[in-house]
């Protein structure tokens, strides 16, 4: 029930709502579930589950989404990596975060290491509007930019990985993951596709032009990256990773501009 309700609601209204929304929501709830099944890294909480999360039955899970701070398994997977596998807790670095994650944006914000800077289309919480096709910023500007789960609503991606890739220092790295089928060695996309109902379809969402397939580090590498591709929740030790409830299937990228 709990499911469906929240697969209604994230169909129904626009994504600023739900944010206004779920940052009234999100404390409340989260005192109904505390127990010691579940922990989020983000935040640190405690639970005997998570909510569950997904915009069509296609897409929704159980025990995915943090009550407290709403992160989802791939936001505390992205988490894990950052502190162990990144400099990005302690080293000063100026810092793009474009459609930041409410489960982010106040943490690194409050980060003294970090110039940090939010940017979204539209959303609330951000610091600056644009299109990520044409970020109104000087090249080499920035040591790190996060991305992630956007590029699968752009038309033009090529742009935006080389935008994101010009923004970016040499020796600075970016953070974006994409919604993907790792069954699948090519990505599917049809411009011709234009119904929300076969684009939900075909890709998941009905927001979404694309489907990543396997080559999605053959494009980041067409625009300059030097790709590390990892199972990074593998290297976790097993018990760890299910109680974070982390995403064992989901690639994670680590794009460098070197």
């Amino acid at each position: 029930m709990i499911q469906g309700i929240i697969r209604f609601l994230l169909q129904i209204f626009p994504r600023p709502f739900l944010i206004r929304m779920s940052l009234l929501m999100n404390r409340f709830v989260a005192i109904f579930l505390i127990g010691n099944k579940v922990e989020c890294p983000v935040c640190g909480g405690h639970f005997r589950k998570f909510l569950p999360y997904g915009y069509t039955k296609q897409t929704g899970r159980e025990n995915a989404l943090c009550p407290k701070c709403l992160s989802l398994e791939r936001h505390r997977l992205m988490w894990l990596f950052l502190k162990a596998k990144t400099d990005f807790f302690n080293q000063k670095l100026k810092v793009l975060h474009i459609a930041p994650e409410q489960c982010f944006y106040k943490r690194f914000r409050k980060l003294p290491n970090l110039d940090y800077t939010t940017a979204d289309l539209e959303s609330p919480i951000a610091d600056v509007h644009f299109d990520v096709q044409e970020i109104p910023f000087e090249k080499e500007s920035y040591d790190v930019v996060i991305c992630n789960h956007v590029l699968e609503h752009v038309a033009d991606d090529k742009k935006a990985m080389s935008e994101i890739y010009r923004v970016l220092k040499p020796s600075g790295f970016a953070i974006l993951q994409v919604p993907m089928d790792t069954d699948n060695p090519n990505t599917m996309e049809d411009p011709s596709v234009t119904d929300p109902k076969e684009r939900e379809r075909l890709y998941r969402q009905k927001d979404h032009v694309r489907l990543y397939g396997l080559d999605y580090a053959d494009k980041l590498k067409a625009v300059g990256f030097t790709v590390n591709a990892s199972a990074y929740a593998e290297e976790l030790n097993a018990d760890l990773a299910n109680k974070y409830r982390l995403p064992m299937k989901e690639i994670f990228y680590y794009n460098q501009k070197l």
